[in-house]
């Protein structure tokens, strides 16, 4: 089966950047499973064994990774069943939109040992400060390298390179975007790159995993925003069904599309973080943009884009000492765990949901 996974949150430039209310959605969604529970509780644990169970059972399943820490499980969706289950802790908060009939809470905390916990509280309220506070320097760093990227986009956009850059885009939606003989399509936002404490990066194999045809736009100012735009909204007016990634550095503005339907994708690619593989069709955007004042700018748009970087590997080096706290915080709670309690109830969860199939 393929490896799809996505980030619902992003480390922006204005703070944590969600979209895990996409998955409280009644109309769509049979079952959400929301799981609370503090720092080492085993939530990702927990979803891991439920999303080990639906596997062997023949299901398709889609993996939410954490975006501070990608080795982390925030969610599991299984497409198939239209059941997803999600850490709905802070930051990522997720409300219920129809509690009991879709939504349902599961607490991890009772399997805590409260009564061990009691003579740790100081050491534990120390730890939890200390990986917060970590999170302040991250954002005021992603902050001024978002302030000196879309500096540098101001610089080389216009009228003139919007215009050129929209009558390519009519082109590729000409050639590429048929009306479908299908249902209603949609669109879905997920993130698809992410800053984390392993640097930035974009989970290339999810692409590889939906579309065999993939236009590389090869952009390090970000243009790609004005082709990208106008497809997607072409894509919803034709009922295709488009997954929409935005940018985790501008998270108003687009990154990537992909159309699984269409075994199709449009990626963003840079110096920093290349397309690795086939590009069926590669566009320069960054020839498209403005040629006079590119040339006025040159040595600006060098130096920003130095200090820029720069800003990003400091934010990451914020978020490498915010693992090593949060670690630490775990460390702490993991003796007061019944991780036997954990996986008893995950195993029995998943026996409901696998009961769905019959429904």
């Amino acid at each position: 089966m393929p490896n799809i996974q996505y980030f619902l949150g992003g480390n922006t430039p204005t703070g944590f950047y969600s979209l895990y209310h996409q998955l409280s959605d009644p109309v769509h969604m049979r079952a959400l499973y929301i799981i609370k529970g503090g720092p080492g509780s085993g939530k990702s644990t927990f979803m891991r064994r439920v999303e080990r169970h639906a596997q062997a059972a023949g299901l398709a399943t889609e993996q939410v990774l954490c975006s501070g820490d990608p080795d982390s499980l925030d969610g599991v969706l299984l497409p198939e069943l239209g059941v997803a289950l999600v850490d709905g802790t802070a930051p990522h908060v997720v409300e219920p939109q129809c509690p009991g009939a879709v939504e349902q809470y599961i607490d991890l905390s009772q399997y805590y040992d409260r009564a061990g916990l009691q003579s740790l509280k100081k050491e534990l309220l120390a730890a939890t400060a200390e990986y917060q506070g970590h999170y302040k320097r991250v954002y005021r760093c992603l902050g001024a390298a978002g302030e000196l990227r879309r500096n540098m986009t101001e610089l080389l956009d216009s009228a003139q390179v919007q215009q050129r850059i929209g009558k390519r885009a009519a082109g590729i939606i000409s050639r590429e975007l048929k009306r479908p003989v299908q249902k209603t399509g949609s669109a879905r936002q997920r993130f698809l790159s992410a800053v984390t404490h392993k640097g930035a990066f974009t989970l290339w194999g999810t692409v590889s995993a939906q579309a065999e045809r993939v236009y590389e736009l090869a952009d390090n100012y970000g243009l790609a925003h004005h082709l990208l735009n106008p497809m997607l909204t072409a894509a919803l007016a034709m009922d295709h069904d488009v997954v929409a990634c935005p940018d985790p550095m501008a998270p108003d503005r687009l990154a990537h599309l992909i159309f699984p339907g269409l075994s199709l994708a449009f990626v963003s690619s840079s110096q920093e973080d290349p397309w690795p593989g086939h590009a069926h069709r590669r566009l320069r955007l960054d020839a498209m943009a403005d040629a006079d004042a590119y040339r006025l700018n040159r040595p600006r748009l060098r130096f920003t884009r130095r200090v820029a970087a720069a800003l990003v590997d400091e934010g990451i080096s914020g978020l490498s000492q915010a693992k090593e706290a949060h670690d630490r915080l775990e460390q702490i709670y993991n003796p007061y765990v019944n991780f036997d309690g954990v996986s008893e109830a995950a195993d029995r969860l998943a026996g409901q949901i696998l009961a769905l199939r019959d429904e």
